[in-house]
């Protein structure tokens, strides 16, 4: 695929400004909002919001909302980043070596704010770690079901803490993790800045529309994330999407039980789930599902469940 001549041009007039290559710079560096821009740029929110539409018009970038925020990223248009990637490479500007100084700023006191709100959540993540095996012995079985790797790209899918993307970073050629909260993405970037990864990119995503390429990863991880949805189904059928021939999506969660406490103190909408009930929902989606590993509690509590499935190599099969 390529661009037409007036697709080009208006991309170009779309880019072809400072504040709007600065812009573009400091996206390709990480999904931002409107006030950090700002803040960074040191230009009024109106002022940049005006950039950014003219460049979410053109396709160059795409436009979120979160909760009372709005947030820009880089478009996933292979042909856009293509052209994005090629300007920016051109680029030799101090002004946008500047505002990268200032974005580490800002990621410092992303990280602060972060651990406050990870020291205020850590009380019930202990009390839920309680309820089942150590989470050593979960990753340790998660490796295992992976393979040795190395990978090409690992997608990690309600990645939370990016807890999957520090276990497996060193063996990813490269990392992509989407969450739907911000503060937890927050989280996510201080644990894989500390543990030196620099292929890694975390993203505010919705599991049940990734908006990632087809058949783009060969290891897809869902870590303890259905339990929370309203429609687990449709999110295992977006994460084998997104698997390519030869690949493997592992699902991890609980098997069924009847702590119905969790529902309310947890916001757990589903109490585990049933070997057959998740191997259909992967038959459904074109993966061929393996024996289902079982890691049943250190004393009373609940069992986690490894599912794993692969792709086969010779199927490229379309998935909705």
């Amino acid at each position: 695929m390529t661009l037409t001549a007036d697709q080009t041009v208006e991309a170009l007039r779309a880019a072809g400004e400072p504040t709007r290559l600065r812009v573009l710079s400091l996206l390709a560096a990480e999904e931002l909002s409107v006030m950090e821009l700002s803040r960074v740029l040191d230009q009024s929110q109106p002022r940049v919001s005006r950039h950014l539409k003219l460049m979410a018009d053109a396709g160059l970038i795409e436009r979120f909302p979160d909760g009372a925020r709005v947030f820009y990223r880089l478009s996933h248009d292979a042909l856009s980043r293509r052209l994005i990637d090629t300007v920016l490479d051109l680029l030799d500007d101090a002004e946008g070596e500047a505002d990268h100084r200032r974005l580490d700023e800002v990621r410092k006191e992303r990280s602060i704010d972060a651990a406050r709100y990870f020291e205020q959540v850590a009380p019930q993540w202990d009390q839920m770690r309680s309820l089942y095996v150590c989470e050593s012995a979960v990753e340790t079985a998660v490796e295992q079901a992976a393979g040795p790797g190395p990978f090409q790209r690992v997608v990690d899918l309600g990645t939370g803490s990016g807890r999957m993307l520090t276990l497996f970073g060193k063996k990813a050629k490269m990392s992509v993790g989407l969450d739907l909260s911000q503060n937890m993405l927050n989280i996510a970037r201080a644990n894989v800045s500390r543990a030196g990864l620099d292929k890694v990119e975390l993203r505010h995503g919705d599991i049940f529309s990734t908006r990632l390429p087809q058949a783009s990863a060969d290891l897809v991880i869902v870590h303890q994330v259905l339990h929370y949805l309203t429609d687990p189904a449709a999110a295992v059928t977006e994460a084998a999407r997104l698997v390519m021939p030869g690949g493997k999506l592992l699902i991890v969660d609980f098997a069924p039980h009847q702590l119905e406490q969790l529902r309310e103190e947890h916001q757990h909408r589903r109490l585990g789930f049933a070997d057959e009930e998740i191997r259909g929902w992967l038959e459904s989606a074109g993966l061929t599902a393996s024996a289902p590993i079982a890691l049943p509690p250190d004393t009373e509590g609940l069992t986690v469940h490894i599912w794993a499935a692969e792709r086969p190599a010779a199927s490229a099969r379309k998935t909705a």
